[in-house]
């Protein structure tokens, strides 16, 4: 399986956590480590993710995500 670390900028709601996990999980990435920042209006994640599937699968998924602001 391959590691990989992602870093995600949102605006910060409420279900935004909740939406961007179940965007991980349907495309079949495991979390590894969760390290998440909030500051007035920004939610930064920093993801450890496994999975046997490309990385770009994920995150062209999460781009189309309305909250989310920048994927890196």
């Amino acid at each position: 399986m391959q590691q990989y670390t992602l870093t995600i900028e949102a605006n910060a709601r409420p279900e935004t956590l909740e939406r961007l996990l179940r965007v991980v999980r349907h495309r079949g990435f495991e979390v590894l480590d969760l390290n998440a920042q909030k500051s007035q209006q920004t939610l930064t994640l920093n993801l450890k993710l496994q999975s046997i599937r490309p990385l770009s699968l994920l995150t062209t998924q999460l781009e189309k995500l309305f909250d989310v602001t920048k994927v890196m």
